[in-house]
């Protein structure tokens, strides 16, 4: 009996666990979308969703270290970058693009700094949750029958 208490216990922890994952993201993307929208990054990305085919998004003059998080670097622009990698002639190279540019850091309201830094993390936990996704699905595909 406890047997069956102990696998009933591990399937109800294991819910809960993606029950959180899952809510969690939809919680970074409603926010996500919202500071997407407020930093009006649609200029240069009309569609949210294209913010993802992007391999990184970068921040100049403004921190995103654990420990200076959110710190600016003096005489320093802040500005959102986008890089993603274009083929030049056989080979691949990284490619920035500014997605936003906000003047000198000094400057920066702090609402607007924060906002800034947290669509730099919140873009990045996204991120980190489609990379899950790609892995979950190649395993998957180890787990098929035709395998």
């Amino acid at each position: 009996m406890s047997d069956k208490l102990q696998r009933l216990k591990a399937l109800a922890d294991r819910a809960a666990a993606i029950s959180t994952y899952e809510t969690d993201r939809k919680k970074n993307l409603r926010r996500l979308e919202t500071l997407y929208q407020k930093l009006e990054l649609a200029e240069k990305v009309p569609e949210f969703a294209s913010l993802f085919e992007f391999k990184a998004i970068n921040l100049s003059g403004i921190s995103l270290t654990a420990r200076s998080l959110g710190e600016i670097t003096k005489g320093r622009y802040a500005q959102i970058i986008a890089i993603d990698y274009i083929d030049d002639r056989g080979k691949k190279r990284a490619k920035n693009m500014s997605l936003r540019y906000f003047g000198r850091v000094e400057r920066l309201d702090p609402g607007l700094k924060s906002d800034i830094v947290e669509f730099i993390l919140r873009w990045r936990l996204e991120k980190g949750f489609r990379g899950v996704d790609h892995y979950r699905d190649l395993l998957k595909s180890l787990e098929s029958p035709s395998n």
